[in-house]
């Protein structure tokens, strides 16, 4: 059993459902990339879940080797822990994954099929120039809620080695595995 408990009934499962089937539609950039819409409905509207169960989720799906998306049935799995059982928890599973992968995964095929036939047309092109500057965007809103623990603030240690990261990954050749690998020796030592 979960220390956060919560007591859930069919309509909070269906509107979890249809949230998730909602995020699926402005995930233009990987689920990742609405993660602080996740947050905001999973821990501050509903409760669901706690901060530190939203983190961990993310934190264990972008280590784990595979698909990042499993945050999505991490969180999934932590609303059903919290509501009880290891049923639940696979119901949760189920549920956010289904939502969050359905849309988009039928989307991105019709619309990838339309834009390769007339990847020439202008709106085409202008479309696909378009929405970088928004995936970008909704990717920067996720690292601020991550770095700064939902609460608008964060340590200066952890900014530092931010953009020193985000400096190297720029100016050098150096593998990201390397970054991933000296960022959990920080952590894990207590840096940042």
């Amino acid at each position: 059993m979960s220390a956060h408990q919560i007591v859930l009934q069919w309509q909070d499962w269906l509107d979890l459902f249809w949230h998730f089937l909602m995020l699926s539609m402005m995930s233009l950039g990987g689920a990742i990339s609405t993660s602080a819409e996740m947050h905001r409905y999973l821990v501050e509207q509903q409760g669901w879940l706690t901060h530190a169960q939203f983190n961990e989720a993310i934190a264990l799906a972008q280590a784990a080797p595979g698909p990042n998306v499993l945050f999505v049935a991490l969180m999934g799995w932590h609303v059903g822990l919290n509501a009880g059982s290891t049923t639940m928890a696979l119901l949760g599973v189920a549920i956010s994954m289904v939502g969050i992968m359905l849309p988009s995964t039928v989307f991105t095929y019709q619309v990838a099929q339309w834009g390769h036939r007339n990847r020439e047309l202008r709106a085409v092109r202008a479309f696909k120039t378009g929405m970088a500057p928004l995936v970008i965007g909704m990717l920067l809103s996720t690292a601020w809620l991550l770095g700064t623990g939902g609460d608008g603030g964060g340590t200066w240690r952890l900014w530092v080695v931010s953009i020193a990261c985000c400096l190297l990954i720029w100016r050098t050749r150096i593998h990201l595995l390397w970054l991933l690998g000296a960022g959990a020796l920080l952590g894990a030592f207590g840096v940042v």
